[in-house]
């Protein structure tokens, strides 16, 4: 992959991958927009008292996470990121780990991490748990050899409708445009990232999404401006959680927020048959975050302690009932035989053929431009 040698190129905008947690729900225990916010250490509320003698400051997503478990391993403060770049700009104007022993970034960003010096070369041989760790999750292009980076758990990115609504089933990303401009008109939300919405187009059109071609490019800001945009109600990275809401008739979404959306609507007692999820056809998105040490942590055994924790298949398991991704353990499917949606958790090997991973390359400030030129026509 052809990553920026330019660790600025992706400070452009704080839009650009964004995944902004803007709606509550029976697990959403932060309620957070904007800037980062830094919440009470977990295990204030409790926990054994073997654990309180460890501690840990770590800088990610929101509600990303099981309490409860992190809670049982110790004393962990979290502070909240709204976009890779919002953290990457955070931790650049701090001048290094800014008081964080980790962070949580998605894969394709590593790279610019690395070479600002800002993340620590794993050792290993302190964490004897990395070989719980599937091997397909392990030594992305990104990452060689996770050198720097652990998997945390990675997802894909499809479509949600209703079926009350939207009468055309909807098996490819040309479908979902065509419904977006027709039924589902002003009744569309796409993911609030740059990327993401590019995506859309090209994916629909045969065209890789990461790309650099100005022709490219051109022709999927004409479509998304000219085209595409008027038919866009918002620009929501977490549509899934208001399926019970009606906000929305089609619905550009994670898989995992897909699935709470579901479980949502069935603890409701609403029809879940309602509701159609799929996965971006013929290609789309496969995303990875990660575990990473700080340079400089001051809790750097701490950190390595914490990820060894969570690579045990048990605990592994707890963290994935919680955020509802795959994390990335050998047999966790197994592990996990008995959790609600589990087609939206692990894929088979012909779906997987259909994911793509991102970059981060010479065409990020277009797409933030296109982002911008769309929002803007769509009144978002």
């Amino acid at each position: 992959m052809n990553h920026s040698d330019d660790t600025s190129r992706i400070l452009i905008s704080k839009q650009a991958a964004q995944r902004v947690a803007a709606t509550i729900n029976r697990r959403r225990f932060l309620a957070l927009t904007g800037g980062a916010a830094a919440v009470a250490a977990l295990a204030a509320c409790g926990g054994s008292s073997s654990s309180k003698s460890k501690n840990l400051n770590m800088f990610t997503w929101a509600e990303y996470d099981d309490p409860d478990l992190l809670k049982s391993w110790g004393n962990i403060s979290l502070t909240i990121f709204n976009s890779n770049e919002e953290a990457i700009q955070k931790l650049v104007q701090g001048g290094g780990s800014s008081g964080f022993d980790m962070v949580v970034p998605t894969g394709v960003y590593i790279p610019q991490l690395a070479k600002a010096g800002m993340l620590e070369e794993l050792d290993k041989t302190k964490l004897p748990n990395f070989s719980n760790l599937d091997p397909n999750y392990a030594n992305q292009a990104w990452d060689p050899d996770n050198k720097y980076s652990v998997c945390k758990n990675w997802g894909t990115t499809g479509w949600i409708y209703d079926k009350s609504v939207v009468t055309t089933e909807i098996k490819t990303w040309a479908d979902f445009i065509k419904v977006a401009q027709t039924e589902a008109s002003g009744k569309t939300s796409v993911l609030d990232t740059a990327p993401n919405l590019a995506g859309i187009y090209f994916w629909a059109n045969g065209i890789s999404w990461i790309t650099e071609k100005q022709e490219d490019l051109d022709a999927c800001a004409k479509f998304m401006v000219d085209e595409f945009a008027q038919h866009i109600k918002a620009f929501d990275s977490y549509p899934g959680v208001n399926l019970t809401s009606g906000s929305y008739a089609l619905s550009q979404v994670w898989n995992g927020d897909a699935r709470q959306g579901l479980i949502g609507v069935k603890e409701a007692g609403d029809d879940i048959e309602r509701y159609v999820w799929g996965i971006g056809s013929p290609e789309t998105e496969l995303w990875m975050d990660n575990w990473c040490v700080l340079k400089g942590a001051k809790n750097r055994d701490s950190a390595y302690d914490f990820i060894n924790f969570i690579l045990d298949p048990a605990n592994s398991v707890t963290d994935l009932n919680f955020h509802g991704y795959n994390t990335g353990i050998k047999g966790v499917d197994a592990l996990a035989a008995d959790i609600d949606f589990k087609d939206m958790v692990f894929f088979t090997d012909e779906q997987v053929a259909m994911m793509k991973s991102g970059d981060v390359n010479s065409a990020q400030e277009t797409l933030v431009k296109i982002y911008s030129d769309v929002k803007a026509k769509a009144g978002g």
